[in-house]
């Protein structure tokens, strides 16, 4: 699997990707050096099944509609798999676990998963190592066709995902999917919470549980005032690679979080993003200065990488990094808990990434 932050198929993502061997928070893919785990039969996997109810069951058949036409569900979902991200964190939060996902081979721990997924599926009694844990395969070379056709699965989710057609016919042929319901990587957690929720035969349930996370985001964000009106730029900056430079545009996940906690995307972005389907736009590093925000964040190898932003002739005139309200993250699991966000991540980011926003806010003059 490619970096949450710039993966799919569109050419803006691969050609972004030339940077992944420096492995950085947004361009992250050559360092996919875990190799994919055993899967193992499909028989030793758990099922949705013991999450399932005759309520639910009655709510089917149900139809999705998604980029790529529709897809029904005639029954209630014994078996689920997802590929890429955010589909199995909505499934493990709604009770279910799937028989088969893909590892975290960015931003992930040593058994290829997160902090919010292990504390989720612990919580069902599937925790990897378990007898009921979920297969993991390797998605580093994209859709594990072969290992998802293994699983036998009844659904296979993919609402937050790059699938392309191709790649949606050809899952297909195994078992119905749903598939993101318009632009690639683009759906809100809430959407894809929804649209699980309805998939799974769970909508009372999703419901719920998007309330219930966005109050807590509403409620932790309240603790820190100066974020509120803030304008952001959401980049990405490399000094040893200047035409990497770019921001995210409003159908990203990293700006709809940054607004949704009452923070404005900065006039540059906002242009950029109207009638747009990227979530991505280069931005010449020449004209780094033109980039006005309060706040610039951007995903940084390390420390002396956010240093060397800093120093540099180009990216240091970035306007908000000259006044020091730059949030520079090194860590690669809190990226993918904004970028890839769902209501496992988001929860478990927020006492980190909160206060890196109020510091920001804080030297905004």
């Amino acid at each position: 699997m490619t970096c949450p932050l710039l993966s799919g198929p569109s050419a803006t993502r691969r050609t972004l990707f030339k940077s992944a061997g420096k492995a950085t928070a947004v361009l992250a893919a050559a360092a996919l050096t875990l190799s994919a785990c055993s899967t193992g039969p499909a028989s030793s996997t758990s099922d949705a099944s013991s999450s399932s109810s005759s309520s639910s069951s009655s709510q089917f058949p149900v139809t999705i509609k998604h980029a790529f036409g529709e897809t029904t569900v005639k029954e209630q979902p014994k078996r689920v798999v997802t590929v890429s991200w955010v589909n199995d964190d909505v499934a493990l939060a709604l009770g279910v676990v799937p028989v088969g996902v893909p590892k975290n081979e960015w931003g992930g721990n040593e058994q290829g998963s997160t902090p919010w997924k292990d504390a989720a599926l612990k919580e069902l009694g599937a925790g990897f190592g378990s007898d009921k844990a979920p297969v993991q395969f390797s998605e580093a070379d994209g859709i594990n066709f072969t290992e998802i056709a293994k699983l036998t699965p009844d659904v296979i989710l993919a609402a937050y995902s790059g699938l392309t057609e191709e790649d949606y016919k050809k899952l297909s042929e195994i078992a119905p999917v749903v598939a993101h319901p318009e632009v690639a990587y683009g759906t809100s957690w809430q959407d894809s919470t929804s649209i699980i929720g309805k998939a799974l035969g769970k909508e009372a349930e999703a419901t719920k549980l998007i309330a219930d996370t966005e109050a807590t985001v509403k409620t932790e964000a309240a603790k820190y005032p100066q974020i509120a009106g803030k304008s952001f730029v959401y980049g990405y900056t490399d000094p040893s690679d200047l035409t990497a430079t770019g921001f995210y545009t409003a159908n990203d996940n990293r700006p709809k979080f940054l607004s949704a906690i009452g923070m404005k995307l900065a006039p540059v972005a906002e242009k950029a993003s109207a009638g747009s389907k990227d979530f991505f736009v280069p931005w010449a590093a020449e004209k780094a200065n033109e980039l006005e925000a309060d706040i610039f964040l951007s995903s940084v190898e390390d420390a002396a990488t956010a240093a060397a932003v800093k120093s540099d002739p180009l990216l240091g005139q970035i306007p908000a990094v000259k006044n020091g309200a730059f949030v520079a993250d090194a860590d690669k699991s809190l990226v993918l808990a904004i970028s890839a966000s769902s209501p496992l991540s988001l929860p478990w980011a927020l006492d980190t990434f909160l206060p890196q926003l109020a510091t920001a806010a804080d030297a905004v003059k």
